[in-house]
């Protein structure tokens, strides 16, 4: 079976990749103290909302990347601005089924990656509150 199809999940790149995955890593968050989280909620007609917990320098705009594992390729970026609550918005295009992988930056840091499978809808990174 493997022979005479393409499995289509390894990245023709697989070394460079795992080369540069310590270079990744100085973006995620260094102090273990800092406590960083967020809530983000994605309403049925693709609002995104971020409500972040623990960030003491609001940066205006956050990123969020989101990844079929199986499709490859790049992933979709969606940008979200700071809204007058404090909470950072943007929009996702329609959403296709299967599993997510789930990023949140900023220019200085990176919460921890998850997956979600399913439609998304509520999603908690880092150290963010059930609530």
């Amino acid at each position: 079976m493997a022979v005479t199809s393409d499995d289509g999940v390894v990245a023709q790149d697989y070394y460079k990749q795992g080369l540069l995955i310590n270079q990744r890593l100085k973006h995620a968050v260094p102090d273990p103290e800092r406590r960083l989280g967020a809530m983000i909620a994605v309403a049925a007609g693709g609002e995104v909302r971020v409500h972040m917990e623990g960030l003491a320098d609001a940066p205006p705009s956050l990123r969020l990347k989101l990844a079929h594992p199986a499709l490859g390729g790049h992933p979709e970026i969606v940008s979200l601005k700071r809204d007058a609550d404090g909470d950072y918005v943007g929009a996702l295009p329609a959403q296709t089924p299967g599993r997510w992988i789930v990023t949140l930056e900023a220019d200085g840091w990176r919460l921890p990656t998850t997956t979600v499978a399913g439609p998304l809808s509520k999603i908690r990174l880092g150290t963010a509150d059930h609530s």
